[in-house]
């Protein structure tokens, strides 16, 4: 399956949620965005919410500093 991560093309060898996504990208869940076809998705359906062919995501990373 294809997706669009970040502006390029991605492709995941097996059906996923956003959650299992983020942890397939080795990304801390507790740190990160994410939007899927432009919509925000809350951090509480990330485990609920399937990502499509062809969707668009983005996910932004959060990284502390001083």
């Amino acid at each position: 399956m294809e997706i669009q991560l970040n502006g390029e093309p991605y492709y995941l060898d097996q059906a996923m949620t956003i959650e299992t996504l983020v942890k397939h990208l080795g990304l801390d869940l507790n740190k990160v965005a994410v939007e899927r076809n432009q919509k925000v998705v809350v951090r509480s359906q990330h485990g609920t919410t399937p990502v499509n062919e062809g969707d668009a995501i983005e996910i932004i990373h959060f990284i502390g500093g001083g």
